[in-house]
């Protein structure tokens, strides 16, 4: 469903291998081990679902400030197929397109600048999520060879380093232990879609000197929906109301406040090209707005940036997502695109994001699924 090309020849096993290169992921050991990652200090984190790798810290590359090219087809972009997934977002009025084919071999971005980000992505649970970088002092994030239910755990590179779960978006162990990141917004859907909402977009050249075929997903086919199983053994029960590998953006769960999920393909049963789904997530209102064409969309706060008006949505079959106070037509990104508010733009929920169901329900328990029936 992913849209990536796939290399027929590594099966499961080969995966493995592929992730111990690749995800500083190797055959598990426990914190301490022989060969194990050392913890930065204590660690609010359960021992049972972590593990270590002898790939170390810095064993994945990073790419730091890489080269962004026009969308206009080169060969520093021949590596990107229409079908393949990027997180696209939108920087001091320029888009940017991070594609996953990148970061299935580095999965952190770092971004300088006056408001430095890092933008990330997890292979092994479908993770994309970006965040500012001011609560470390702008310095840079690192993989750091340890995982926690799968998930990528990253690290602030300098001296007094703390490990950062991705999907939790905050500091477990080390002396900013506690401390939470800002999250930048994001949406994740296909090249083809993003170019089509962002004609102008730059995307990562595939010239980061770094010997990567980027053309090539090293997961195989890991990510296919009929795959039931994560990399490896250390996570909770699965919860297996969707399929593990479905995607699903969603909001996560707030102190008492439950998360929430919308699965990729409860949206895509929805009638027509667009979905439009209102719900309610920490007392506040909220809109997804999804394109099937595009295969990704995002979540909204449902009112006029500016004058704070509330505005309710509606998809059409033949004019796409539509709001009922002005008629204007808006696309998957919040963008309105054709009508009285054109050049309006929805303010994204910061803290949604796109994960493999299975890891999502694993990090927010309590979370509510969204099935298509409210």
């Amino acid at each position: 469903m992913s849209g990536v090309r796939r290399n027929p020849g590594v099966a499961l096993g080969l995966v493995t291998a592929a992730a111990v290169a690749l995800a500083g992921c190797g055959e598990p050991t426990r914190p301490g081990d022989e060969g194990g990652e050392f913890f930065p200090g204590e660690c609010d984190l359960e021992a049972r679902y972590l593990f270590s790798s002898p790939v170390g810290r810095g064993g994945i590359p990073i790419l730091d400030n890489p080269e962004f090219i026009s969308a206009q087809p080169s060969e520093e972009n021949s590596y990107l197929q229409d079908g393949d997934r990027v997180i696209g977002l939108v920087r001091n009025g320029q888009a940017l397109a991070i594609p996953h084919n990148i970061l299935w071999y580095h999965e952190i971005v770092n971004l300088d600048g006056e408001e430095p980000i890092s933008v990330t992505y997890c292979p092994i649970t479908a993770s994309s999520l970006a965040f500012g970088r001011e609560a470390i002092d702008g310095r840079r994030f690192g993989v750091s060879g340890v995982l926690f239910m799968n998930n990528l755990i990253m690290y602030d590179i300098g001296s007094g380093e703390s490990f950062w779960p991705q999907m939790f978006g905050d500091a477990r162990c080390g002396p900013r232990a506690g401390t939470v990141l800002s999250r930048v917004p994001v949406v994740e859907m296909t090249w083809a879609g993003w170019k089509d909402l962002y004609p102008e977009t730059l995307v990562v050249s595939s010239e980061v000197n770094i010997s990567r075929d980027y053309a090539t997903n090293p997961y195989g086919d890991y990510d296919s929906i009929e795959s039931d199983e994560f990399l490896f053994p250390q996570m909770p029960p699965l919860d297996r109301r969707r399929p593990v590998k479905e995607r699903v953006v969603g909001l996560p769960s707030v102190d008492a406040e439950p998360g929430i999920a919308f699965p990729f393909q409860a949206l895509i049963d929805e009638p027509g090209s667009w979905s439009v789904v209102n719900a309610t997530w920490n007392g506040l209102d909220a809109v997804v707005l999804w394109s099937d064409q595009r295969q990704g969309g995002a979540v909204f706060h449902p009112k006029h940036p500016d004058t704070g008006d509330p505005l309710t949505f509606r998809a059409e079959t033949t004019s796409g997502i539509v709001d009922d106070q002005t008629g204007t037509r808006w696309n998957a990104a919040g963008a309105a695109v054709e009508g009285p508010l054109a050049g309006v733009t929805l303010d994204p929920f910061e803290e949604a994001y796109t994960a493999y169901w299975g890891a999502w329900a694993a990090f927010h328990p309590t979370t509510r699924l969204w099935e298509g029936d409210n």
